[in-house]
């Protein structure tokens, strides 16, 4: 499968950190995290997380559901390591945040072997898409698979945040990246075809190169599987 989504785009702020929102208030979330430990917290901060493109394979399917592995068509599920992924979303405005609360987060990703569903070949299949509405801290929690690879792009995975606003519909999109090291083995096993050879790395995806750094996803081992939490803040204007 081929991808044309590998032009570097403008984002609002290259060196983004990223912003914890959660509980009585707004913490900066610790990039390093020990294996299984929980995130090390650090001085309250808001800053804009990276904006990075939509890609050519978003499609609003509208599908509410928090596990995105099965296709609805066939009840099939997406072969790969389990990722328990955990999103919360604040809007910052000057150096105030606040949870977002009834925001749409589409989340879309291609399988193991590294095919989208809906679109090429796989026209008509609905696996690996899906959306949640934010609850009142901001939150919202999908259960996926570990992304595999194709031609051009880093292993990632795409996000759609849409909240009302006066008049219109605010929206933000972006990706979220993961460790080379962590992918290369994850990705040694059968589901992904058992190696990475030929995978473009993240220093080589062009996309990464513009905030890709602060959108890489602290993934931790979660039984027979993996889970990740990443807050983002976006602009409240």
């Amino acid at each position: 499968m081929t991808n044309d989504d590998s032009v570097p785009v403008t984002v609002p702020r290259r060196d983004a950190l990223r912003m914890l929102a959660g509980g009585g208030g707004l913490l900066l979330a610790g990039r390093s995290m020990a294996q299984g430990s929980p995130p090390r917290v650090r001085s309250p901060a808001c800053v804009l997380t990276p904006a990075q493109t939509e890609g050519p394979y978003f499609v609003d399917e509208r599908l509410n559901r928090s596990d995105v592995r099965a296709d609805p068509t066939t009840g099939a599920i997406s072969p790969g390591a389990p990722l328990a992924l955990e999103l919360r979303v604040a809007t910052v405005a000057g150096m105030q945040c606040a949870p977002l609360r009834d925001a749409l987060v589409d989340i879309w990703q291609c399988d193991a072997l590294g095919n989208y569903s809906a679109v090429d070949a796989a026209r008509g299949a609905r696996y690996l898409r899906g959306y949640q509405m934010t609850d009142a801290d901001g939150r919202v929690r999908f259960m996926t698979v570990y992304p595999g690879a194709y031609p051009g792009r880093a292993v990632h995975i795409h996000l759609k945040i849409r909240a009302a606003a006066p008049g219109r519909t605010r929206e933000f999109t972006s990706q979220l990246y993961f460790d080379d090291a962590l992918t290369d083995r994850v990705h040694a096993s059968r589901a992904y075809g058992g190696g990475a050879t030929g995978r473009t790395r993240n220093g080589r995806d062009g996309l990464y190169a513009n905030g890709g750094r602060d959108l890489t996803l602290d993934v931790v081992e979660n039984g027979d599987g993996y889970a990740a939490s990443y807050a983002l803040g976006i602009s409240s204007g």
